[in-house]
């Protein structure tokens, strides 16, 4: 079944009769990143308990007394646990899951008390910040489908149903830079003034900087006119670039459903921003005025509007959403076009490239690469301009992955590899180098994976394992100082700064896929994982896992169980979304036992390692693991052949042509 069929069932196409395959290497010496990869599983569950119990209440609520008196806020709650259910995909403790419900739930009502919510939703902010927020939603609905879908609907309908007054279905808008739930909540700003504060303006410069000073000025940020009537006027209504992470939520509700309606909605409302770039010469522009027209409210400009291509963020916010949108677009109808609109602005910004240290760039992301180059701050290196406004380019950085490492995750194209490739050529920086650090996405070690999946850095597992070991002890050094502060409102990102959950590399390693893209984006991964005897999703106990290569023809992952007593069955699924078709499986054996020795022999030989083919049609292949043994596989994918689901593969108990629905042996 293609993608771009109409209604279907949740979950239908998801599953096919699975081949079944058993490990026969035995495990000898485990190798390093195996016993790395669990005993992060291990101290990621001792994490994420004590933040629990340090930092929030018997309801799930982070323990906060204060107010929240501007728009701005919601994200910071609930991005704290975005990766906690992500975790417990990945293989996290039975438990994490109801935790990670009970935190959502908690954090939902503490911010309704807040006057934050109505209906369970953002009342109105844009959608750099919501997102953000949505992300432990997403992961939620990924591993509790049935629990979280009535909400995850409701929440879509508001953009896609019109009567909420959030999109325009005329001229193909979302009608407003702040919207969700509260039609009421108009502007950018509930006081006179956008509350711009002195740092602000000095690391982002105005919003409307071609401005002229008005009369009688200068004025102090509380008063300056240019952040009242000229912003709510030109940049309070109309759509802007960075909405396009609208098309996550929605993408989300229609995997959930399968409704005809929402993906409908992706392909008129992406499809139009597609025409637009296209209109602006390949690069995306970020306003669209209420009747349609680009730069209507701000002179004919393309660039200008909330959080677009002059303020605050530039490519890091509107590269992003374009990002989400286009991917939402490209799973839903089959149509990888849509992904142009992401790869010309992309080209565009990499043609304007210039060769410096970052020490002499104009960044305004200063704490995000300071942290990331570690002394490589003062090496030459191409440097890509994030921003543009009357004055032409500025505000350069040096290269950032999670934009092309998404696009070319998903097509697997010569094109967008050899983009990586140029780029990594290009850069005066090492690739492989690994740096303990822990960005706010969770994400930022993509040249080194790249590396890695190229061939040229074998050790880059146990290096990734090894940094994310220091992140989460750093994590839970933090969260003993910081445990019984008073949070005060201007500090409500301390959380974020403690939580201690650290996934990238586990997502990188056993799901060969990227870091979820952290302004809406949903999860990519070449390969799932389902414990078979626990029914429920994720690597099994003493079980790892690493993906060497993610080339669809030769998708390659090493299965090692580590357990000297118990087997293990795990079912590899195809892609995130169960979209992908394993056509065959190429893996190792070892039929002869002769390694053992004879009764009174004091050692033991190499075991004779061959290999075994088999057939398969389906999205997913069940691999029964012996105690102490290890199994090496070669799969054939057929990329995006099947209708995206978040179905298990234990969706109907019972069914023999479900993969583990026989119970292993303990």
């Amino acid at each position: 079944m293609s993608p771009s069929s109409t209604d279907r069932s949740p979950g239908e196409d998801a599953a096919a009769s699975p081949a079944e395959i058993r490990a026969g290497v035995p495990l000898l010496e485990p190798p390093g990143w195996a016993v790395a990869q669990r005993d992060l599983f291990d101290l990621l569950d001792h994490g994420w308990r004590r933040f629990a119990r340090d930092f929030t209440g018997p309801d799930g609520r982070l323990n906060y007394t204060g107010r929240l008196t501007t728009r701005d806020g919601v994200d910071d709650f609930y991005e704290v646990f975005f990766n906690w259910p992500q975790l417990y995909l990945l293989g996290g403790a039975d438990d994490l899951l109801a935790a990670s419900a009970k935190h959502w739930e908690g954090v939902t009502r503490h911010l309704t008390e807040l006057d934050m919510l109505r209906d369970e939703y953002e009342r109105g902010y844009d959608w750099f910040h919501q997102g953000e927020s949505l992300l432990l939603l997403y992961f939620l609905c990924m591993a509790d489908p049935e629990r979280w879908s009535e909400r995850a609907l409701r929440f879509a309908d508001l953009y896609v149903d019109p009567v909420h007054g959030n999109y325009d279905p005329s001229h193909r808008i979302v009608t407003r830079p702040h919207n969700g739930s509260d039609p009421d909540r108009q502007g950018v700003t509930d006081g006179d003034v956008y509350p711009w504060l002195p740092k602000e303006a000095e690391t982002y410069g105005f919003p409307l900087e071609w401005l002229p000073e008005a009369q009688d000025g200068p004025y102090p940020l509380s008063a300056d006119p240019r952040l009242g009537a000229q912003m709510r006027e030109r940049m309070g209504v109309g759509d802007t670039a960075v909405n396009l992470a609208v098309a996550g939520l929605v993408l989300n509700a229609w995997v959930l459903s399968g409704e005809q309606r929402y993906r409908d909605w992706i392909v008129d409302y992406v499809g139009a921003w597609r025409e637009r770039t296209e209109a602006n010469g390949g690069l995306i522009p970020d306003n669209v005025a209420p009747d349609g027209a680009v730069g209507g409210l701000l002179e004919g400009r393309w660039y200008g509007g909330h959080y677009g291509w002059s303020w605050p963020h530039g490519w890091h916010s509107v590269g992003h959403a374009a990002c989400v949108a286009a991917l939402a677009a490209a799973v839903s109808t089959g149509d990888d076009d849509y992904l142009s609109m992401v790869g010309t602005s992309l080209d565009a910004v990499i043609a304007r490239a210039k060769v410096m240290p970052f020490s002499e760039s104009d960044s305004s992301l200063r704490s995000k690469w300071v942290v990331e180059l570690g002394p490589d701050v003062d090496s030459p290196t191409p440097h890509l301009p994030f921003r543009h406004n009357d004055s032409g380019w500025f505000d350069y950085n040096p290269v950032t992955l999670p934009v092309p490492m998404a696009l070319w995750h998903h097509t697997a194209s010569d094109a967008d590899r050899a983009r990586l490739e140029k780029l990594r050529e290009a850069d005066g920086l090492d690739w492989r180098t690994v740096r303990p650090f822990r960005a706010k996405e969770e994400s930022g070690h993509e040249k080194a994976w790249f590396a890695f999946l190229a061939g040229d850095d074998p050790d880059y597992p146990e290096r990734i394992l090894a940094a994310a070991q220091a992140q989460v002890r750093h994590r839970l050094r933090r969260m003993e100082r910081y445990r019984d502060l008073e949070v005060d409102e201007a500090d409500i990102h301390v959380w974020q700064q403690c939580n201690p959950v650290a996934t990238e590399a586990l997502v990188q390693l056993t799901w060969g896929g990227p870091q979820v893209l952290y302004n809406g984006g949903l999860q990519q991964a070449r390969l799932r994982y389902h414990d078979a005897r626990a029914r429920r999703a994720g690597l099994p106990a003493d079980v790892a896992a690493l993906v060497t290569s993610i080339d669809p023809g030769a998708t390659t992952v090493e299965l090692v169980n580590l357990s000297p007593e118990v087997e293990r069955t795990v079912i590899v699924q195809a892609g995130a979304l169960a979209e992908h078709t394993i056509t065959s499986v190429r893996y190792t054996t070892c039929a002869d036992e002769g390694w053992i020795g004879d009764m009174y022999d004091y050692g033991h030989t190499e075991p004779v390692v061959g290999e075994s083919e088999a057939a398969c049609d389906g999205a997913f292949l069940t691999v029964r693991l012996p105690a102490s043994t290890r199994i090496r596989m070669t799969l054939r994918l057929e990329l995006r052949t099947r209708t995206p689901s978040y179905r298990s593969p234990f969706a109907t108990p019972g069914d023999a042509s479900h993969p583990g629905g026989e119970e292993e042996s303990a």
